[in-house]
């Protein structure tokens, strides 16, 4: 599935080209300003009028091809800049997936431990209050406190941790509950449940990963800013504002995609299965896992 999730973030980021100039307008303005005060007068705001007046003066002295000339010169900076930080999406998503190169194995394992460990203990916590307190002499104080111990695994992650991130483990539970529930090998069935999905679903499942799509490119253009800080130290405060929006609304954004794919599969695993003639079309509801290994066997194809 992290393969499908791909290719549609490819294809959404194809469309936002002409967007990324904006931005990029907007950082080339920054970083003309944070160049001209640098760190000493990094918030010097006469400076910085003097600075623009100055600018304002030298290109009204220019010719009209000239000036179109610096026109476009700054559109292609805009345009080049953005065109950057749609290239450092792609290391940005796969940072935050858990998917990271085979350098940073060590470290990837040593976090996944410890998001396991922490899982472990959560859950451990509920099934012992549970075992203390059995459902039917339980209190609503007691209730209340497995709930919370409950909460706080979910916190960590919906399944076993599998990945060293929060987002990688929302998208690894979506599987493992495939898996576990349904006895079905998402990677290889969810390019057929896709095609099989009503249009509704499709279009709530586009617009919520473009959303985090859209979080992915927020989060990247806090990159430039930072390296912006070594001529201009406000710009550090910049780049934390923008990582910190995109990262917030990044995880917003997945546990609505991932919830959303989960209910699609709840919903519609069934059509899938009737669709591959796995299941006779007369039947309702849940996939069963024998259902679900017969899905998986006829996608698979002996891979």
């Amino acid at each position: 599935m992290n393969a499908f999730f791909t290719e549609l973030a490819k294809k959404l980021a194809e469309r936002w080209v002409g967007l990324l100039a904006v931005p990029g307008l907007l950082f080339v303005g920054v970083a003309w300003a944070g160049a001209r005060l640098g760190w000493a007068h990094a918030l010097d705001l006469a400076m910085l009028r003097a600075q623009v007046t100055a600018l304002g003066t030298e290109q009204g002295k220019l010719t009209v091809s000239a000036q179109i000339l610096t026109a476009v010169w700054l559109l292609l900076a805009s345009c080049g800049i953005g065109l950057v930080v749609q290239a450092l999406t792609a290391p940005v998503r796969a940072l935050w997936l858990g998917q990271w190169p085979r350098g940073l194995h060590g470290l990837r394992d040593r976090l996944t431990r410890a998001r396991t460990n922490r899982w472990n203990a959560h859950v451990e916590t509920r099934r012992a209050l549970q075992r203390a307190h059995p459902a039917a002499e339980r209190t609503p104080a007691q209730q209340a406190a497995i709930d919370t111990a409950a909460d706080r695994a979910n916190r960590v992650a919906l399944a076993p941790p599998a990945r060293p991130t929060w987002m990688g483990d929302r998208v690894a539970a979506v599987e493992q509950v495939a898996q576990n529930r349904y006895s079905l090998d998402l990677a290889f069935a969810w390019p057929r449940l896709w095609l099989v999905l009503p249009d509704a679903v499709r279009a709530d499942i586009s617009a919520a990963h473009g959303q985090f799509a859209a979080t992915v490119v927020t989060f990247a253009w806090a990159i430039p800013y930072a390296v912006l800080t070594v001529w201009w130290w406000p710009a550090a405060v910049v780049a934390l504002t923008v990582a910190l929006t995109g990262w917030t609304r990044a995880r917003s954004a997945l546990a609505e995609l991932t919830d959303l794919t989960e209910a699609a599969l709840d919903l519609h695993g069934r059509t899938l299965a009737t669709s591959l003639g796995t299941s006779p079309p007369e039947s309702t509801g849940p996939l069963s896992q024998d259902e679900g290994r017969a899905v998986t066997r006829q996608t698979r194809k002996g891979r």
